[in-house]
């Protein structure tokens, strides 16, 4: 499991490699060397600690996400938002989003703030928008918008076959509970299709149970992946490929509609490109 692995583009080229990791992961060439010193990056599935080491267009440049304990907090999270209560973080696949060497954690330590705590949860192989509160009680209010609707939660999915439908609803419940799910087709091929998803609830594997429902599952996905894969390209995928994209309320302290964009993480972005998907 990587965190982020990191295509390099042709403009990349030849530069050394602790400044392509910390430009890319938005820290100093100190943490950057920090990380090769640790032997915690791979080139091309080699591990590589050379800060100087030049890099070539289309190296896979990868960072184990649970090499133990210790080398998974040092893992960089880069901050998409922060205020005097809440932070949002751009949380990488393989992270829990608590309790031990997760993103709370991690941040906690980064941040100096002890009483950080998420206020929702993405599963470890999901990455994206992560909103944490700096207080117990920014927590409890923003975890009251949670329950009024009041937050817009938007994710992008690849998942297997052909989403024939330019768009649709699920409304499967789930565990008995009502549940919607907005699906919207941004490309697709016979193999795999890149989806937009909007969900108005927020139950427990929502996205990927009623993906699954409508027999397109995740890719990557190991619980709701029923059936074998035999296709080369799609058993590629090194985890499941969901991103929370984007989040978006009205901040309870100010009023003003505060919107926040994940990019797509670079794991994401090579599986689109080997599926012949678009952005």
């Amino acid at each position: 499991m990587t965190v982020n692995p990191m295509i390099v583009s042709p403009a990349e080229a030849g530069m050394p490699l602790d400044l392509f990791l910390a430009r890319r992961l938005k820290t100093s060439r100190k943490q950057a060397k920090r990380l090769l010193d640790e032997r915690l990056v791979f080139v091309n599935r080699r591990r590589v600690w050379m800060a100087r080491h030049p890099l070539e267009p289309k190296d896979e440049v990868e960072i184990p996400a649970t090499a133990g304990a210790a080398s998974s907090r040092e893992v960089p999270i880069p901050i998409l938002y922060r205020d005097a209560e809440y932070v949002i973080a751009n949380k990488p696949p393989g992270l829990p989003s608590n309790g031990p060497n997760s993103v709370e954690e991690v941040l906690r330590r980064v941040l100096g703030q002890p009483s950080l705590e998420a206020v929702h949860r993405l599963d470890r192989d999901t990455s994206g928008c992560l909103w944490l509160s700096l207080n117990p009680a920014a927590r409890e209010t923003a975890t009251l918008l949670f329950k009024e609707k009041q937050v817009t939660k938007t994710y992008h999915a690849i998942v297997e076959g052909r989403v024939r439908a330019a768009g649709a609803t699920i409304t499967t419940p789930i565990d008995g509970q009502p549940a919607t799910t907005h699906v919207k087709v941004l490309g697709s091929t016979p193999r795999a299709s890149h989806v937009k998803v909007l969900i108005e609830t927020g139950r427990t594997h929502q996205i990927r149970k009623h993906l699954a429902s409508i027999q397109h599952p995740v890719l990557g996905d190991k619980s709701y992946l029923t059936r074998q894969i035999t296709d080369d390209r799609l058993r590629r995928a090194p985890r499941q490929m969901l991103h929370a994209s984007g989040l978006a309320f009205r901040h309870p302290g100010t009023g003003q509609t505060v919107r926040i964009k994940a990019p797509l993480p670079g794991d994401f972005k090579h599986m689109l490109g080997a599926l012949g998907l678009t952005e």
